[in-house]
């Protein structure tokens, strides 16, 4: 079992006990991504890689250092395209805001950079989460990893590919 599917408590576990890094778990994840991210989608916008090894390493520095902020600290993690991330793309799946970066983040995003979080990216959705099927994205197009034949469900059926596909290990 790769790292990129294994449960939030056993990676953090691994982590508390430095027998991974923050680093191995992103680096897993980002080739997953490579290796699924085409087929299935999920994301809207996916940080480059350097933005991503660099949480991931100051989440190893705390860790080295004893300082490991909590569970989620070194956590890869993806967020829905509605959440607001100062800097970051949040589109709501609308071409009418496909180049909008927020001035500021939803609070939902500051408590998980707090925790130490690794942000990987942000999650098709239904435009502006109106929709049940996550079929009513005007920016990119997700496929239920399962079973291509369905849905990924809801209007956060993004959030659900990336996370059942391996390419974060929990989305909101």
């Amino acid at each position: 079992m790769r790292l990129c599917d294994k449960t939030i408590h056993k990676l953090s576990d691994l982590l508390d006990k430095k027998e991974i890094s923050a680093t191995d778990i992103a680096v897993d994840t980002l080739r997953r991504i490579d290796e699924v991210n085409a087929k299935f989608g999920g994301y809207i916008t996916i940080l480059d890689e350097e933005q991503v090894l660099a949480q991931a390493a100051e989440a190893d520095r705390r860790i080295t250092a004893g300082t490991r902020k909590g569970k989620l600290d070194g956590i890869p993690y993806a967020l829905k395209d509605n959440m607001c991330t100062a800097g970051i793309k949040t589109t709501c799946a609308s071409k009418m805001l496909e180049n909008f970066y927020p001035p500021y983040n939803a609070a939902v995003y500051d408590y998980l950079s707090e925790s130490g979080g690794v942000l990987i990216g942000k999650c098709d959705m239904d435009e502006f989460a109106m929709g049940s099927l996550n079929e009513n994205s005007a920016l990119a197009h997700s496929k239920n990893p399962w079973d291509d034949a369905k849905v990924p469900g809801g209007s956060s059926g993004g959030s659900a590919v990336v996370t059942a596909s391996g390419q974060a290990v929990f989305a909101l």
